[in-house]
């Protein structure tokens, strides 16, 4: 008898996929078999992973199934095959609306994935969702039983850098300030909009600011459209791109930082966000998703994105330390306030408690 993870794909340094180890790590811990199940095998996982298939000749009366859902996959409608118990661990499904210029294919996946939840919730024994905003998407999806419970991982804490932050501070010139925006290159992102704030930054109040964006390209297209937008409004220099970089890297710049900046028109939960809250780095984010509960208060919350706007608030708050001050001691508490140290320890006991219903453990 076990509870078994199901996801797409396991990737490391992505938040689903950190989320599933994490998990995997505390039910071992606690005495509880558990295999993580995928559909497709990522070359530096794939010794972590067993295909899920394998799954029919391996199951056990009693086992309790977990679905990492945040994409189309097979997996979901095989589950809704299964006899045993599922529960959804619910990462939010972005809308195929902000994939429509960029890829008809990711489109068309977005689509199928809400297909999917919908014919998985109803049969769920339990969803687990990472905010109130994803819960009430489960609930909307059919879902009778849900809790919230947040991610189980964000990056670990680590020491800056050196190298990195020695780097970025002989490439900084002059007095600009340092904006961060931390997410996948993806459309839902909204980073072109962080870029055209900065253009309007350097050409009002600003001139010397400087944009690191660190994500990798999820969407390619997406991607390389930014790359030219930040050539066409001559930011090469001014904008610095990253992605695949260690904990102690991203430390850095999060050290580095004088404050993030977040534009994004969906977000589940926001894991930049509450890495920045642990940093002590002041955050201006846009209001949309679950940014506003995930924030709840330590930080500016945007009601518009126009870039003059959105340099307006930045230039404000970087002029008023006391208000620094305050936010950052803001994020601290929010940040001890959500109590992801024991998100793992309540996503086993949430489950152990669909185990214990249907008498599987």
């Amino acid at each position: 008898m076990g509870i078994h993870l199901f996801v797409p794909m396991l990737h490391r340094y992505d938040a689903v996929g950190e989320h599933t180890m994490a998990l995997r790590h505390r039910l071992l811990a606690s005495g509880v078999s558990s295999t993580i199940y995928v559909e497709i095998a990522d070359p530096d996982t794939a010794d972590q992973t067993r295909h899920y298939l394998e799954y029919e000749s391996e199951s056990r009366p009693g086992d309790v199934l977990v679905y990492q859902f945040a994409t189309e996959s097979v997996i979901a409608d095989w589950l809704t095959r299964r006899p045993e118990p599922v529960v959804i661990n619910y990462h939010s499904i972005t809308p195929p609306v902000f994939f429509g210029p960029w890829s008809n294919g990711i489109t068309q996946l977005q689509v199928a994935a809400q297909f999917e939840l919908g014919r998985l919730a109803p049969r769920a024994a339990l969803g687990i969702a990472v905010s109130h905003f994803d819960e009430r998407e489960l609930q909307r999806a059919g879902c009778t039983r849900t809790r919230v419970i947040p991610v189980a991982h964000v990056s670990p804490v680590a020491e800056p850098d050196p190298t990195t932050l020695e780097r970025l501070h002989s490439e900084g010139t002059g007095s600009g300030r340092r904006w961060l925006s931390v997410g996948r290159l993806a459309p839902n992102k909204a980073h072109e909009q962080t870029i055209a704030a900065i253009f309007v930054a350097r050409a009002t109040s600003d001139p010397d600011a400087r944009l690191l964006l660190v994500g990798s390209p999820s969407q390619p297209a997406y991607a390389r459209a930014l790359h030219r937008y930040v050539a066409a409004l001559g930011l090469t220099d001014s904008i610095e791109f990253v992605s695949d970089i260690t904990d102690a890297e991203l430390a850095a710049y999060y050290r580095y930082a004088d404050l993030l900046v977040m534009l994004s028109d969906h977000e589940g939960f926001g894991v930049p966000l509450v890495e920045a809250m642990r940093e002590g780095l002041p955050i201006v984010a846009y209001d949309a998703g679950a940014v506003r509960e995930t924030l709840d208060g330590a930080g500016v919350l945007l009601t518009e994105k126009h870039p003059r706007y959105v340099a307006a608030e930045v230039s404000r708050l970087m002029a008023d330390p006391e208000e620094q001050r305050r936010l950052v001691a803001a994020g601290r508490a929010r940040f001890e306030g959500l109590g992801l140290d024991n998100a793992a320890e309540a996503l086993v006991e949430a489950v152990r408690g669909v185990a214990g219903r249907t008498g599987a453990i």
